[in-house]
């Protein structure tokens, strides 16, 4: 069977699209080259080329430089257990409360999922929020970077509209067999809602990867610092000229770009070399989870 032909309308339209794609990409791509290119330039190329993509005598001193004290690596792993420890405390109370919320048969459904609407589009604010942490006795303490957001109300109702598509013969063949409502939540609906649950923790993942503003106004001790905060103080101190190596326990002097690049390129590494191995269950989790209310 022959396709048939496209006019010619159509095809400008896609050569315009294509065109604008490829312009998006540049738009995004540069700025990273310049930044990964930035961190490996000498002395003489950044103070000569205005952009650099290329570096033509590439070096190691920046990160030697941001590597030669414990500092980053101690907000490296600091990052890294906040954000293990909070996505886990994520999903498991999303799906502990988005399983409950999916079954039509709750008493007071429909009031709980108004009170979840409601937080979408109003919230206390910062300062209500903070005198909540504090009164709570979680100021300085990683606990007040998970436990504020457990739950994110956007998130809970796409995971609630992705278990209610599952099938519900499969959740009354469970309970026949003998099975309460949690084995009906670990047997069935988790190992079904795979892609849903892979895209979540993604999203999860990179919001507490990317804590910045509850790490800087809930840790005073910045031994406690996030990589995010860390980076902040490193650019606030490369804009200086780097001055104060005793504060970050530096051992010697280089370029301050290089240096705000090189945190740049560590800081951002890990989250994106994580992203393609989800990026299969994107479009299926959130699609699926968004068809109904």
């Amino acid at each position: 069977m022959r396709k048939a032909r496209r006019s010619y309308g159509d095809r400008v339209f896609d050569f315009i699209v294509y065109i604008l794609l490829v312009i998006i990409t540049l738009v995004t791509f540069f700025p990273i080259l310049y930044i990964v290119a930035g961190s490996f330039a000498s002395v003489k190329e950044l103070a000569l080329n205005r952009f650099l993509l290329i570096p033509k005598e590439p070096t190691l001193d920046a990160y030697k430089y941001i590597f030669s004290t414990s500092t980053l690596m101690r907000s490296m792993r600091v990052t890294v257990m906040v954000t293990i420890a909070g996505t886990i405390v994520n999903l498991v109370m999303t799906c502990l409360m988005a399983y409950p919320l999916s079954r039509k048969e709750l008493p007071g459904r429909r009031h709980l999922m108004y009170a979840v609407t409601f937080t979408l589009v109003f919230s206390g604010g910062m300062i209500p929020t903070y005198l909540v942490v504090n009164g709570l006795g979680l100021i300085d303490s990683y606990a007040s970077l998970i436990l504020p957001g457990a739950i994110s109300s956007f998130n809970l109702v796409l995971v609630k509209n992705f278990f209610q598509e599952i099938p519900q013969d499969l959740i009354d063949s469970a309970k026949i067999d003998g099975c309460n409502e949690a084995g009906v939540l670990a047997k069935i609906v988790l190992p079904l809602s795979k892609p849903a649950l892979a895209t979540f923790t993604m999203f999860y993942a990179v919001g507490h990867w990317n804590t910045f503003l509850t790490a800087l106004l809930y840790l005073n001790d910045s031994r406690k610092w996030t990589i995010q905060v860390l980076l902040r103080q490193i650019v606030i101190l490369a804009q200086g000229g780097i001055g104060d190596e005793a504060s970050m326990g530096m051992e010697f002097v280089i370029p301050s770009q290089s240096v705000k690049m090189a945190v740049i390129v560590v800081a951002t590494m890990p989250i994106v070399l994580f992203y393609p191995f989800m990026q299969k269950y994107f479009e299926k989790g959130v699609m699926v989870g968004s068809i109904k209310g």
